[in-house]
């Protein structure tokens, strides 16, 4: 009997038979259009709901806060629809939503109809996430895992740097009408994409209920921890510097973001090779320099080398840890445990902000991240006693 070359099984994945080089790329390329669409939103929105239409900065705020907890509610569902359903109809559903939402931000609806929107967004940037992480995990062979699962974290991420940038300049030349367009066109660019990806085989025999699978929570609180200083980062990292008399602020998320991408490209086969604990116990020391320097600087420089060391910290948690949940999990709970690791990510980074700002209130923006630095270290404990699940 003639095995069917148009699917990918779990068996064949094992055995190394698709090469990364033919299908890696198409699930990258998938994300980064999809997440540049939700980046492009980011610096549109606020002016057209207080210029527009009138709205307070509390109701931008409700807006970015409704798409990240719908994406951290919905996520393990996810997980579930596309191991049950299969990888290829959850991200094109993502999509779809995605690409809907932005249709709410046209319509005379006022700021429900953003609201909407944004709902619709965060549940499609969850569906196609982790779609694909489950479709990444299937495909991957097993010695190349934290490879395949670290280098398609690029394209959300190099997505949502892209976004912001890529809107700003799409609204000074041609206002909304040509933000939206884009916007709505980059996920319907993604779709073509994914109906070109291999189909994985095997889905719905046999899945589990659980949104929370046991073997998520540890490597969960790790990526919690972990997130805790990007959050903080994302959050308060211009002001900190601002509070410092650096005049370049807003180069604090940057010089994270390059030291983040620049070190996931060049250490992709580490998490494969070396023992979870070892990478997360110096990626948590690296990431905790990393904010310590950047909440103590006294010249830009040390600042600047400590946000780099931060973001190349950083990077490596999602790939180490999404491996440990791999090997934990039963298969039928993988889906699942994938969307809740994801999840834990959107606390850590929800807890840095609020964390933070009763800290900055208290006292500066930089005392934030001393702190940050001291919940980063505590992800060592928690991945030693994952790791210890792990075997026993």
């Amino acid at each position: 009997m003639v095995a069917d070359k148009s699917t990918v099984g779990w068996s064949d994945a094992d055995q190394g038979s698709q090469p990364w080089s033919r299908e890696l790329p198409k699930a990258v390329v998938a994300l980064f259009a999809a997440f540049t669409a939700f980046g492009i939103t980011v610096p549109v929105l606020p002016v057209l709901i207080t210029g527009r239409l009138h709205g307070s900065s509390f109701e931008v705020g409700l807006t970015f806060a409704l798409n990240a907890i719908t994406a951290l509610v919905v996520r393990p569902y996810a997980g579930q629809f596309a191991q049950r359903v299969g990888t290829r109809p959850a991200m094109l559903l993502g999509c779809g939503l995605a690409a809907a939402s932005t249709v709410f931000y046209v319509l005379p609806l006022g700021i429900p109809g953003i609201l909407v929107g944004r709902i619709m967004m965060g549940a499609g940037s969850a569906l196609l996430f982790v779609g694909g992480a489950v479709w990444i995990v299937a495909m991957a062979p097993t010695d190349r895992r934290g490879q395949w699962v670290g280098l398609y974290g690029l394209g959300p991420w190099s997505g949502l740097i892209a976004g912001p940038i890529v809107g700003d300049l799409l609204f000074r030349v041609g206002s909304y009408p040509l933000a939206w367009t884009v916007a709505a066109g980059l996920p319907l660019l993604a779709v073509m994409v994914v109906l070109w990806l291999k189909k994985v085989a095997g889905q719905g025999a046999s899945t589990s209920r659980s949104l929370l699978p046991r073997s998520v929570v540890l490597p969960g609180l790790a990526l919690a921890a972990g997130a805790f200083g990007y959050g903080t980062v994302t959050s308060f990292g211009v002001l900190a510097f601002k509070s410092h008399g650096f005049g370049s602020g807003s180069l604090a998320l940057g010089l994270f973001s390059v030291g983040y991408l620049v070190t996931r490209l060049l250490t992709s086969r580490v998490p494969d090779k070396v023992a979870p604990v070892r990478l997360i116990a110096g990626s948590s020391i690296a990431e905790a320099v990393g904010l310590a320097l950047m909440g103590f600087a006294p010249a830009f420089w040390m600042g600047a080398v400590g946000a780099v060391l931060a973001g190349a910290g950083f990077t490596l948690f999602q790939p180490v840890l999404a491996l440990i949940t791999i090997k934990t999990a039963p298969e039928a709970e993988r889906g699942a445990a994938l969307g809740a690791l994801s999840s834990f990510l959107d606390i850590g980074v929800t807890c840095a902000g609020l964390g933070g700002g009763v800290i900055a209130t208290a006292s500066t923006p930089a005392a934030t991240f001393p702190a940050a630095a001291v919940v980063v270290l505590a992800a060592i404990i928690v991945v030693v006693f994952a790791a210890r699940r792990r075997s026993a």
